[in-house]
């Protein structure tokens, strides 16, 4: 009996001894360039989230919502706006507020977290045309514009460009 308590009491021992390893991740802290209001990336919803809720609203609805997105492309005469990926090859067109702000023009292909007002809009053929003169577009595409769009569309009053 006496070998079966000192044979626990050795093992019980071992075991409390026993070294716990923690996993340890070096998450560097990503780090943003600003515009616009100031804000934070927490809380934001994904490009997809953002495009389930535009599919639910009408031409009259707002939505108040932060975004982590990708940016498609940007106007390359000012860079007074962009478009960002919603996946599923939608896009939302993206202006920004009281034209405060622009983003750079080399930013497509940046990740994103914008701020501000979701909604949906019917887009005329002139300002379509001219969305396409600022993109660069052939005077072909320009002419192949024949009829308005229902547009995704997002007022920022703040972005963040992941660096």
């Amino acid at each position: 009996m006496r070998k079966i308590v000192i044979a626990a009491f050795v093992v019980l021992a071992l075991i409390s001894c026993k070294k716990n390893e923690e996993v340890k991740v070096d998450a560097k802290p990503v780090s943003y360039a600003e515009f616009g209001d100031k804000i934070t990336a927490d809380k934001a919803i994904s490009s997809e989230e953002l495009l389930e809720k535009y599919k639910t609203m009408k031409e009259t609805d707002t939505l108040q919502v932060k975004v982590a997105s990708k940016i498609v492309d940007v106007c390359q005469k000012k860079g007074c706006w962009m478009n960002l990926d919603l996946g599923n090859d939608e896009s939302a067109f993206v202006k920004f507020k009281d034209y405060g702000f622009f983003m750079p023009f080399n930013a497509a292909g940046s990740e994103v977290v914008v701020n501000g007002k979701a909604f949906v809009e019917l887009t005329s053929i002139e300002d379509l045309k001219e969305y396409a003169k600022d993109a660069g577009k052939s005077r072909a595409a320009i002419d192949s514009i024949v009829a308005p769009e229902k547009k995704y569309s997002f007022m920022a009053d703040g972005v963040l460009i992941k660096k």
